[in-house]
């Protein structure tokens, strides 16, 4: 048996399949454009395997996408592929209209004939798993969840075309009856994360001695989950999850961005120790436009049908994220030398419009 899993060069595309590999002897084809974000050395463990199926291409491909398909035959898709982080979209917004509503718009366009062509048991177990974020539902206050009904207040270029997306493919299931399971889940760390996002920034950041960059007053606030726990929830998600239904995944790991970072300042100030104090480096610097405030996922549903609950604290799932980066220059360097150096990314010139997050 085969799965097609798209977008899984990337952080938990990646992570997701080198758990797939952990579990099953199905193969995996894994389909991925290989941006910026996209790295094959995530997945080098697998050399030579010969279940992993590496194919460069592009889910908007409708000719590729129909290809792999009718080749492989598999009994699931899961969907990674997006552009995901949220600075670039200010700058960029088309990138991320085009990727995640145009390219998930085709690759369901091609899952449906695919699914219509198969035979009635075929049909039963096929699964099409569209994976998505909790940003689609805008900002929280002080209190509160989002959980599963929660409505879509998308904030920044980069939540509403996730949002986009999710409701194409919830049209999906309802009209022509493909059998879509979606999951929205909080901010994902750990492994193989692509420097410029928070954590692995601001671990490197350190270690090199330059600023520690907090956005306005480091109190916008969000839920953390260990990307192999999230990995873990969309395993049974793809698994038993009920067609049609969308699942919240959350790791009940409330944080400042403050506390972050001083988390990691102490962890490193233990482990990889300088003269100074590594909290020292941290600078406050101009909000990013959209900023929302806070994120906080109610992962009930997940937990009490299908079994799954978070299994790392974000107390040990840092320390153990923190060790991974100081451990594994050798994937991060190449990055940080010819990629991405850690400079401030989505940042607008005067003026600006009114933001609508952190007041």
């Amino acid at each position: 048996m085969t799965i097609l899993v798209t977008g899984g060069a990337g952080f938990i595309g990646s992570n997701f399949v080198l758990r797939w590999f952990d579990r099953s002897e199905e193969q995996v084809v894994n389909l991925d454009r290989l941006t910026y974000a996209g790295n094959l050395d995530n997945l080098e463990s697998l050399d030579g395997t010969a279940g992993h199926v590496f194919v460069r291409g592009d889910i908007s491909d409708a000719a590729c996408v129909d290809a792999l398909l009718a080749s492989h035959r598999p009994r699931a898709i899961v969907n990674f592929a997006a552009e995901s982080h949220v600075d670039r979209s200010i700058h960029g917004p088309e990138d991320f209209v085009q990727t995640n509503v145009v390219g998930t718009f085709r690759l369901l366009e091609a899952a449906r004939g695919y699914f219509n062509a198969l035979g009635e048991a075929d049909r039963a177990a096929f699964r099409f798993l569209h994976v998505s974020t909790d940003e689609v539902f805008g900002s929280l206050g002080p209190t509160g969840l989002f959980t599963e009904e929660s409505q879509y207040r998308p904030n920044s270029p980069y939540s509403a075309s996730k949002a986009g997306a999710d409701h194409v493919a919830r049209a999906y299931f309802h009209t022509y009856g493909v059998p879509v399971v979606t999951t929205n889940c909080s901010n994902n760390y750990g492994p193989y994360q692509f420097p410029e996002k928070l954590i692995p920034l601001v671990t490197l950041n350190a270690v090199e001695g330059k600023s520690l960059p907090v956005y306005g007053n480091g109190q916008n606030i969000r839920d953390w989950l260990w990307v192999k726990d999230h990995c873990a929830a969309l395993l049974v998600a793809a698994e038993r999850g009920r067609p049609g239904e969308t699942y919240n995944i959350g790791g009940r790991s409330e944080r400042t961005n403050l506390e972050v970072v001083e988390t990691i300042c102490a962890i490193l100030d233990e482990i990889h120790p300088k003269a100074s104090k590594h909290r020292d480096q941290i600078t406050f610097v101009k909000d990013r436009p959209g900023h929302d405030l806070r994120y906080a996922i109610d992962a009930t549903k997940l937990e009490q049908e299908l079994g799954w609950r978070a299994q790392e604290t974000f107390d040990t799932g840092i320390e153990k994220t923190v060790r991974w980066y100081l451990d594994n220059e050798w994937w991060w360097r190449p990055l940080r030398d010819k990629v991405y150096a850690g400079e401030r990314l989505g940042v607008l010139s005067e003026p600006e419009p009114a933001t609508g997050g952190q007041s």
